[in-house]
């Protein structure tokens, strides 16, 4: 029988506050904890362990004030317990008492980087780790994401992407990979994984594009926020300015994507004059800024490929041919399959939806068999060459695997409307071959 009560509400509030502080401050909190210890997996059984206490002393003592404080306290108290057992039963020969003296965020930050989620994502990108593993790292450790959410950001399976953060953070601890921050000198060696993390944690973010997930809308938030950190930290490094500009193009159109029954509006058919000027033209002083620099990289071409969006639907004229440019460019760079779907339906724009699919991977490289947008992409093209068969096949896919019901509602709509041309077109085959039946009957 379920409890109700004055004891069940204040439960109730300590679980509430505790999933707050976890989806607002994890990053933050791990951060703090192991800033000094280099352990990260210590630092997160810590944590773990304090939100654990905060379940059974929070209903009877009430919340504290600053939850957050409480929990680092908590967590730090638990990890220097945990190092005094290891160290009394011979696990580890370290300066234990030197590395509990230093937990949490006593230490004062270097004051060339001024946030120290910041700081800990530079030294996360450390070139001792694994170079496919930085970004990853980041983004658990320090932004809370799980690894399956990780894995499908970077187009692996949540098994292969379990297996490389674990091994990632038992490198770290047992080649005594030293989480400090990073002198000056060394941040543009490692600003490229910094970015990779903060775009991943923004598309992530971006999923949720009516802004009702409050995980995801922190997310986004925090992803602006860090990303603004770099610029502020490396103002004339031209991919943070392009990341930047990247982020507040795609974030300018959320108004537009959801119509007010929320169901979901592709790029095509939105309305303009709903997206967010401000962040529009604060993206396009970003990208001349970058572009001043003359070391053109991914997220410059990806910023200038939404600038080429936005004229083209703000002022009508077709300009296909400059996107597709921008894609052999971007695609030149970087190898990505995503690229190469966005480029191959940039061709079909110009060239045909045969030209299109044509250009298309196939769907075992990289993952791309797990990916929505492949075949959401691969269905329309088909369609379009009047391959109904493989396209409905291809939507059924897509549908299957798309996570946001409206987005699947439209996925469902476009195969609906698909299949009745379809038994049209079959209808009409079949008078037409009645037709010709009776004329040689006559």
């Amino acid at each position: 029988m379920e409890t109700t009560g004055p004891f069940s509400e204040i439960q109730a509030q300590a679980r509430n506050t505790a999933e707050d502080v976890a989806r607002r401050s994890y990053g933050k909190l791990v951060a703090f904890l192991a800033a000094s210890t280099r352990d990260v997996a210590a630092a997160e059984d810590a944590l773990s362990e304090a939100f654990a206490s905060a379940l059974l002393h929070w209903p009877k003592n009430g919340c504290p004030a600053n939850p957050e404080a409480w929990l680092l306290t908590v967590a730090r108290r638990k990890s220097i317990d945990t190092a005094r057992r290891r160290q009394a039963s011979g696990v580890v020969d370290e300066d234990i008492d030197r590395i509990a003296a230093t937990l949490g965020a006593d230490t004062p930050l270097d004051p060339h980087i001024p946030d120290r989620r910041l700081a800990l994502m530079f030294a996360c990108a450390h070139p001792a780790i694994e170079a496919t593993v930085r970004a990853p790292l980041i983004l658990q450790v320090i932004l809370g994401l799980d690894a399956a959410t990780i894995a499908t950001a970077f187009l692996v399976s949540p098994a292969t992407m379990g297996k490389r953060l674990v091994r990632a953070k038992s490198k770290i601890r047992e080649a005594g990979i030293p989480f400090r921050i990073p002198e000056r000198d060394d941040l543009p060696a490692r600003l490229g994984t910094v970015l990779e993390a903060i775009y991943a944690a923004f598309a992530e973010g971006w999923i949720d594009a009516a802004g009702t997930d409050p995980a995801r809308r922190d997310l986004t938030e925090e992803a602006f926020f860090l990303a603004r950190l770099v610029v502020e930290l490396m103002p004339a490094e031209p991919e943070a300015l392009g990341l930047l500009a990247l982020m507040l193009h795609a974030e300018a159109r959320r108004p537009a994507r959801r119509n007010g029954q929320g169901e979901y509006i592709p790029l095509a058919d939105q309305d303009a004059l709903l997206w967010n000027s401000a962040m529009i033209t604060e993206a396009e002083s970003l990208l001349h800024r970058a572009q001043r620099e003359e070391r053109i990289g991914r997220y410059q071409l990806e910023a200038a490929v939404q600038s080429a969006h936005v004229h083209r639907l703000r002022t009508g004229r077709g300009n296909w041919e400059a996107v597709l440019q921008l894609y052999d460019s971007l695609f030149a760079l970087t190898a990505s399959p995503v690229v190469a779907i966005n480029r191959a339906l940039a061709i079909a724009e110009s060239e045909g939806a045969q030209a299109g699919l044509d250009a298309m991977p196939p769907p075992h490289d990289a993952g791309l068999a797990e990916y929505q947008p492949y075949w959401a992409a691969r269905a329309a093209l088909l369609a379009g060459t009047g391959a109904f068969e493989p396209a409905l096949h291809a939507y059924e896919i897509a549908i299957g695997l798309e996570r946001d019901p409206a987005v699947r509602r439209f996925l469902e709509g476009r195969r609906t409307r698909l299949g009745r041309e379809f038994s049209g077109c079959i209808d009409g085959l079949e008078n037409a071959d009645e037709d010709d039946a009776a004329k040689k009957r006559r």
